[in-house]
């Protein structure tokens, strides 16, 4: 992530007053409950209490409030794993460590972490750069997890880390608070079949 993709929105948070962070939770908020195309910074700013004119004097257009909900967003799930993964040293149990603390800040009630994964930055051309630079902020981590596992020597690990990553965050489509597992046992079931999977074909791995 470099200076140049996030200095706007987040030094505006900083100097912002103390509405700043409620401009964001509402943002957020409407952004999973409307979609982001469905928003306007008219309504973000009802939300708040606050007229539209005083919204753009902390957000100059609704796509830098997007990249500032979303790097918010991307700090919580990084900061998530990486206190998880401080836990662990097995490579195993670290990427274990890291689906569990994915998939619980996912489905829990952080607006800013569902947004991460419900706004394709394609679909905002304006900061689609900023917010790719996030998202591959937070990836390389995965990179990281995944190029230290035990694994067949023809696995894809670029193919393995993407399905993971894609089965974690399709969850937030099927996953319903109060079923039969809980987030940290899905990740672990999935971790589970993952292993289990590579070990037992390893003919079937990519190059």
């Amino acid at each position: 992530m470099t200076a140049a993709t996030t200095a706007t929105p987040r030094a505006r948070i900083v100097h912002a007053d103390s509405r700043a962070p409620q401009v964001l939770d509402a943002a957020a908020r409407l952004f999973c409950r409307q979609g982001y195309a469905g928003t306007t910074m008219r309504e973000i700013a009802a939300e708040v209490g606050m007229l539209p004119g005083s919204l753009y004097c902390h957000f100059a257009t609704k796509d830098e409030l997007l990249a500032a909900v979303y790097a918010r967003g991307v700090e919580r799930i990084c900061d998530a794993v990486e206190v998880a993964l401080g836990r662990h040293e097995d490579p195993w149990r670290r990427i274990e460590a890291a689906c569990v603390a994915h998939l619980e800040a996912i489905l829990r009630d952080d607006d800013d972490a569902r947004v991460v994964v419900r706004v394709r930055p394609g679909d905002v051309p304006a900061v689609e750069r900023a917010l790719v630079a996030q998202r591959d902020r937070y990836e390389s981590l995965w990179t990281a997890l995944v190029d230290a596992l035990p694994l067949p020597p023809r696995t894809d690990r670029r193919a393995l880390r993407l399905m993971l990553l894609g089965a974690l965050n399709w969850s937030q489509t099927w996953y319903r608070p109060g079923g039969a597992a809980s987030p940290r046992q899905l990740a672990r079931r999935f971790v589970a079949l993952l292993g289990r999977g590579l070990h037992e074909a390893p003919q079937a791995a990519g190059r």
